[in-house]
């Protein structure tokens, strides 16, 4: 299938790219894509990382040229990027794109109720790959699913202490996502919906309290320098997208061999990514407290404030899916997604969570191993 180019805007006005046309694909070589900066768990592990694993497994036949921070693709690009074929694998957040991708955004609706990283992101994969209504979202917008991202459980970074409901007051926070920007509202904060990459910025400019992510960012974006209290309120995980989304002209002249290549990697990838990203979240806050940052505990009442919302949001997720993203089927759509986390909550019951090895193997056994033959060709 062959989908018609639409105009992309990049984020440099002029950048001279390689051309790759469709029958130069045999060549194996091509562009990937990663919003992140180069030293972000999705970036370094998942993209840079993953490029040199596909190399080796291919003895040099599959040979990405890797792009990371916004030189290439503004965030909410990525998508379109993907279709137009200005790059042939990229990382996309479904929550910049709601509309596009009402599917990936309802079930991550649910991400203010999970905790474990390493559940989600296979979890996710797995219902990502096999779940028909999410599978035909993928292919009517013309890309090709491999593998998932998944945060750890996010924080908040703010300019002055927010610990409890009255200091969070007012406060402009910034989130990512429907559900947690509800609980903000509810709870007496001001949500602001911007990219994770303009965090920094908005904390130093003020037009920004706060900011929702995951811990490692207080180093690997220097949030510590723009945020000095720190408060270890979970205020949900994300995994919305692809974190490997193919253009499926390019997936489609992989040979069966090259797309078993990319599994293998992919399920190496994404199991080091999460391992190494909660060990990099720990450390940030550690390193951070050592520049002389404040790092708090929610007190009782904002805790919860959230607790209440995860039971709401648990109850009113199926109405969610239907009156806000169209989902014909949300009993279908979220049941089946909450049967796959509570099976992958089983299949980790007794792995070594820091095994590398022992979970990318799981991963393919589970997964990858489970594809039609014919998987993501249109």
């Amino acid at each position: 299938m062959t989908f018609a180019p639409r105009r992309l805007t990049l984020a440099v006005a002029a950048l001279t790219l390689p051309t790759l046309a469709a029958s130069a694909f045999a060549a194996t070589s091509f562009i990937a894509n990663s919003f992140y900066d180069q030293q972000h768990p999705h970036s370094r592990y998942g993209y840079i990382e993953w490029a040199e694993t596909l190399r080796e497994l291919s003895g040099g036949e599959l040979d990405p040229e890797v792009y990371t921070g916004t030189v290439l693709l503004a965030p909410r690009a990525n998508l379109q990027g993907i279709q137009d074929n200005i790059v042939q694998v990229a990382h996309h957040a479904a929550v910049y794109t709601p509309s596009e991708m009402p599917v990936a955004n309802a079930v991550q609706e649910l991400g203010f109720n999970f905790d474990d990283p390493l559940v989600g992101i296979l979890a996710v994969t797995d219902f990502s790959l096999n779940n028909p209504i999410q599978l035909q979202e993928w292919e009517d917008l013309g890309i090709v699913y491999l593998g998932a991202y998944n945060t750890p459980p996010y924080v908040l970074f703010c300019r002055e202490p927010v610990r409890n409901l009255a200091e969070l007051q007012g406060k402009r926070i910034r989130t990512a996502g429907s559900t947690v920007s509800n609980w903000v509202e509810q709870a007496g904060g001001i949500p602001v919906n911007v990219p994770s990459s303009e965090m920094y910025t908005g904390l130093d400019r003020g037009s920004l309290d706060c900011a929702s992510n995951a811990a490692n960012d207080l180093i690997d974006r220097s949030l510590w320098e723009v945020a000095e209290y720190t408060t270890l309120l979970p205020t949900g995980m994300y995994w919305s997208g692809p974190q490997w989304g193919f253009n499926p002209d390019f997936w489609a002249g992989l040979s069966d061999a090259e797309r078993d290549i990319f599994k293998q990697a992919t399920a190496k990838a994404m199991t080091r990514m999460i391992v190494q990203y909660l060990a990099t979240a720990d450390a940030a806050l550690e390193e951070a407290i050592a520049k002389g940052n404040n790092v708090y505990q929610p007190e009782d009442d904002l805790m919860a404030s959230v607790e209440a919302f995860r039971e709401q949001a648990l109850t009113s997720v199926y109405d969610t899916a239907q009156d806000k993203y169209g989902v014909e089927d949300p009993h279908a759509l979220i049941d089946d997604f909450l049967d796959t986390q509570a099976k992958w909550v089983a299949l980790l019951k007794d792995v070594d969570r820091n095994d590398e090895q022992a979970l990318a193997e799981l991963a393919m056994q589970e997964i990858y191993s489970k594809l039609p033959a014919d998987y993501g060709i249109y």
